[in-house]
């Protein structure tokens, strides 16, 4: 940023280290999966002299920690830490998934950073950025995170990039799209055999001066004479975007006065604006050609992070409290302060097969080190969906020592001698901590207020594939759910499956890849059930009669029931009307029994039966041969008889679905709901641009919707559910239900 980035661009270090928040910067990359996020933290890396050409590290690696999933399936699946020096700073680059189904890594990295590159692909469509990425940007808004855009692939696509400036202001810039400008203008190199120029250098709009990366080694130049004229209204375009954000409210008028202002001057406010988050520069940037050391953009983006972006002391950290204190206790701040009480945050947790449990931390406050013991505190995630691994003990109230502490980078993992506030560090073996839990002084404990986190909403039903693999399936299903606080696990009573709840198709195969790869369990997907139940449709009666005398001691029990259906929600009601000891008093409690076995087993489908009263109005004993195991039986056969009699309803569970989506999409949605049968009960503005659209749709036709609703709104809608009620299946909607329960599916 400025004539002094000439200075500063041999100023790295290969070891990137820091004792003071003033010298850490921590920025998370997000954008679009395949924009370039990844081939952009290792050209930073390459610039900044922390690896050699192409991203290679002295193991023969890459910068970029992939693990096997990755490798197979060219996909970024989750956050990794890349550490770089840069002008006496440590930069810790967070890069992170851009596919939709990782957006809990996505979370992840923008706790842990306090600013955001929004990497934009040149050669990707309009609708893909926005639908990827403004949510996160409004997101990022919000609190006010400062974020810069970096487009790349400039070198291998026809892109006016003038006016892919201006599509990014108008997608991200809402009510000030001038918040929005390029710093700097690609220049392209002579045309080649396909028609292509490829960008070679950017021109800096502020100091009017050229820097050539065509030989892979930054060089500055004078502009020539032909350039100047279409320089001049894009700098002067900035200029006033950037006394737009000054502090100096006299600024502006000089400059409408024809005064030339400083370019000290106006870096100086640019670099302000951006680390308040009210000015958002537009820079591009391209890997190294072949045997060059420093890629296109790379040296200026690099000085914008450092000069431009916060420091960890100027964003405020998560508030905290004591706990186990009250729910609605206000928080308190904490100092970003190396002698502050520590407060660390785990906000990833991964496996390695030789090391075990890695968990990347963030300190907020304090100085963690190596062979302290400290307290783990959480927020409850030891439930169904989050089991403990230890049953004995509640990891989320407990005392840890801390191992060795190491910063990675790659498959490397360096030795660090303590972690300040302000930094990321890996701690392995932290057995008792999940994503999400606070790290704090065992005689001071604290808690983090969490990060919010996406509920997954697509069921993946399993079971394990052998033997051997039931006998481990627990365990590696309670580490695969302490690692990802994006998936959930139930073991369903009603329908007796277990199922692992996740944020989409490629999420799930990730989950069971690393299931069997990570804990040696294989699993077998099934269809996933939906908790039906029955009831009658009319009143019936039915008699059961269990009579077996062949000698010795019998079995004898008769019992006759009327059986009426009742308002949804009643249950099972059993009433006694039995006169004169037909059925001894000892015994009606064995009726009530089988009836209630009887219901819970279903009696048309398999599904319970629910909403009926079942009257015991007569039956018959014998003095000898009847039995509590007899009467059981009777009731139950009763209950059988009397369905046969009559229609017996399916009753399928209602979901209230509240879908948010882009107001150019409502249409598409709600059209899509009615095509499941869905009963849409309104709508009702969310926000600039965006509605909410509540319906009630029956469960069984929103199993895949978290799939499906990407497709209908380009990935730019999400929804939740909240279970209403049970009511009864459309007749041709049950019978295909009952067919595929006489099938077997």
């Amino acid at each position: 940023m400025g004539d002094k980035a000439n200075t500063r661009s041999g100023a790295a270090g290969r070891e990137p280290t820091a004792d003071r928040p003033a010298d850490i910067r921590n920025v998370v990359l997000v954008g679009h999966g395949g924009s370039g996020k990844t081939t952009l933290v290792e050209a930073l890396a390459q610039t900044a002299g922390a690896v050699g050409r192409a991203g290679r590290v002295e193991d023969g690696g890459t910068v970029s920690d992939y693990d096997a999933i990755e490798h197979r399936t060219r996909r970024s699946v989750q956050l990794s830490l890349v550490p770089v020096a840069w002008d006496g700073c440590k930069i810790n680059l967070l890069d992170t998934p851009g596919y939709a189904d990782f957006v809990g890594e996505l979370r992840a990295g923008l706790r842990a950073a306090d600013a955001a590159l929004f990497v934009v692909s040149a050669a990707q469509e309009a609708d893909a950025v926005a639908g990827a990425t403004r949510a996160v940007w409004e997101e990022c808004a919000a609190v006010g995170m400062p974020r810069a855009i970096v487009v790349t692939h400039l070198d291998t696509a026809r892109t006016d990039y003038a006016g892919l400036t201006g599509v990014l202001a108008a997608l991200f810039g809402g009510d000030d799209p001038d918040a929005i400008l390029p710093l700097y203008l690609p220049v392209h190199g002579p045309e080649g055999a396909d028609g292509h120029a490829p960008a070679t250098g950017l021109v800096g709009l502020l100091t009017e001066r050229i820097f050539d990366y065509a030989t892979g080694v930054r060089r500055e130049d004078p502009p020539d004479e032909a350039q100047r004229p279409l320089i001049a209204e894009a700098r002067a375009r900035l200029i006033e975007g950037i006394i737009a954000e000054s502090e100096d409210e006299t600024l502006m008028d000089r400059y409408l006065g024809g005064e030339r202002i400083d370019v000290g001057t106006l870096v100086e406010d640019l670099e302000k604006a951006v680390a308040r988050g009210t000015f958002h520069p537009v820079l591009a940037a391209a890997p190294a050609p072949e045997g060059g050391s420093q890629g296109l953009g790379t040296v200026e983006l690099l000085d914008l992070i450092t000069r431009g972006f916060p420091t960890p002391l100027e964003r405020p950290a998560p508030s905290v409290v004591a706990p186990g204190g009250p729910a609605d206790a206000a928080g308190t701040a904490v100092p970003c302060d190396p002698d502050g009480p520590l407060v660390a945050e785990v906000v990833k947790t991964s496996s390695d097969p030789y090391v075990g449990r890695i968990s990347l931390v963030r300190v907020f406050s304090g100085t963690l080190r190596p062979d302290e013991t400290v307290h783990v505190s959480g927020h409850g995630l030891t439930d169904p969906g989050h089991p403990a691994e230890d049953p004995d003990g509640d990891r989320h109230d407990a005392e840890e020592r801390i191992g060795a502490l190491t910063s990675p980078f790659g498959k490397q993992q360096r030795p660090l001698a303590r972690c300040v506030a302000g930094d990321l560090a890996c701690v392995a073996k932290l057995g008792r901590a999940e994503t999400g839990d606070t790290l704090s002084a065992k005689d001071a404990p604290l808690l983090m207020e969490p990060w919010s986190m996406p509920e997954p909403l697509l069921p993946v039903a399993i079971e394990a594939h052998g033997k051997a693999d039931e006998d481990r399936l627990s365990q590696g299903l309670a580490r695969l759910v302490a690692e990802d606080p994006t998936m959930r696990l139930e073991q369903n009573r009603d329908t007796h499956q277990v199922v692992l709840w996740c944020l989409g198709e490629a999420h799930a195969d990730v989950a069971l890849d690393r299931l069997r790869g990570r804990y040696g369990v294989r699993v077998d997907t099934v269809p996933h059930k939906v908790a039906l139940r029955e009831t009658f449709g009319a009143a019936s009666a039915g008699r059961g009669r269990l009579v077996k005398q062949s000698g010795g001691h019998g079995q004898y029990a008769i019992c006759e029931i009327d059986v009426e259906p009742l308002p949804a929600g009643s249950g099972i009601e059993f009433v006694d009307r039995v006169v004169g000891g037909a059925v001894p008093r000892s015994f009606i409690p064995s009726v009530e029994r089988g009836v209630r076995a009887q219901a819970a087993r279903g009696v048309a489908a398999g599904h319970p039966l629910v909403d009926v009263r079942v009257t015991l109005r007569d039956g018959k004993a014998h003095s000898v041969d009847s039995s509590d195991a007899a009467f059981q039986a009777a009731g139950a056969l009763a209950l059988r008889e009397a369905a046969a009699e009559v229609p017996v309803h399916l009753l399928e569970p209602v979901a209230e679905v509240s879908v948010l989506v882009p107001d150019e999409y409502v249409g598409a949605v709600m059209g899509d709901l009615s095509g499941r049968r869905g009963r849409v009960a309104g709508t009702e503005q969310a926000g600039p641009g965006r509605t909410l659209v509540r319906a009630e749709v029956p469960e069984i036709e929103i199993g895949r919707y978290a799939i499906d609703l990407r497709s209908v709104s380009h990935g730019t809608g999400s929804f939740d559910r909240v279970y209403v009620r049970h009511e009864p299946m459309p007749p041709q909607v049950a019978d295909r239900v009952r067919e595929q329960a006489e099938n077997g599916v």
